[in-house]
């Protein structure tokens, strides 16, 4: 199955406000999981969802491959890749 065919399905099911592969800018500093931190206003991309969109799993350009769990709170949606 591919990548798309998976995102078209996750992006059939509304449980949550974002969706995987959605860009988002985090609205407060987050630290990632490698203990770095990215600013408020950064923006990234939503790899994964946690409980129905309580919380988002985010990848960061820098530092490079940069991941944080973020609350939902504290993100707002940029935009949604073009299939």
């Amino acid at each position: 199955m591919s990548v798309e065919v998976v995102h078209q399905w996750r992006a059939d099911r509304p449980e949550a406000a974002l969706r995987e592969l959605d860009d988002v800018r985090v609205l407060v500093a987050v630290t990632t999981m490698d203990g770095d931190t990215v600013p408020a206003g950064t923006e990234g991309t939503v790899v994964a969802v946690w409980g129905g969109g309580e919380a988002y799993e985010v990848e960061f350009p820098e530092p490079m491959g940069a991941l944080a769990t973020v609350a939902a709170g504290d993100v707002v949606f940029t935009g949604r890749p073009v299939p």
